[in-house]
Order: structure tokens, then sequence, then C-alpha cells
């Protein structure tokens, strides 16, 4: 069965880090880990955060920069949820569709970025 994901990376963005609370939420319940979570939550509202900063950048290199903070956040909410995934050796279907939504936000932020900064160079 075919997910029916948004196309605007502001959505994914946003629904990315609601899932990413609503685990970390559910891990803190059962495991009592607060250390982790609190970073995953962090690194994981601030991808969809940077992105909407940087639909209101003052220019296109102010987009970049914020596009490129975004992209670094989702890298580090790759990191937590891999960490957590580990530590408590959780194997569910949510912690693999989490890794894997954070691993194409990355790409799809990774290719904007890229897209942007060719659009800079002079011709």
């Amino acid at each position: 069965m075919a997910e029916n994901k948004p196309f605007d990376i502001k959505e994914r963005s946003f629904q990315f880090a609601l899932d990413c609370l609503k685990l970390c939420k559910t891990i803190s319940d059962n495991h009592q880990e607060f250390i982790m979570t609190k970073q995953l939550s962090r690194s994981a509202t601030s991808v969809g955060a940077n992105i909407r900063e940087a639909q209101n950048g003052i220019s296109k290199r102010d987009f970049i920069h914020k596009l490129t903070i975004s992209q670094k956040e989702c890298n580090e909410s790759i990191y937590w949820i891999e960490l957590l995934s580990a530590f408590l050796d959780l194997k569910s279907y949510e912690i693999m569709r989490l890794q894997k939504e954070a691993n194409e936000l990355l790409l799809i932020l990774s290719s904007i970025i890229v897209k942007s900064r060719n659009k800079l160079l002079p011709e």
C-alpha cells in the first residue's frame, strides 16, 4: 500500500515533527527516557521551523542558509532516532517509517539547496 505523502515540504516537515513528538511521548511514558527524546523533539521540530523561516527569508542567500540549518537538524534527527532505536532495542514499523521519512526529507532539502545555489551562480 502506497502512502499518500503531502507534496509540500512544509506539510511533510510538520507531519514529521508531529510523528516524532508522538514517538517521544510514547517512549517517555514507557521507558522514562527523557534526554534522547528531548533532543529528538528539538531537532525534529526545528526542521519545519527553519523551512518556514526560509520561505520568508529576506534574500536567496538567507533562504539557502535557513534550509541548510533545516538540513542539519534533519540529519541530527536521524541520529537521535537511530540512537533511541539501538539503545531501547526498538525495531517497530514506526521507527523505520520515521527513519525513512527523515532520509527523504534530507534528500529533498539537499536538492532544493543545490538548485538554489546553482541559481545564485553567475552565468
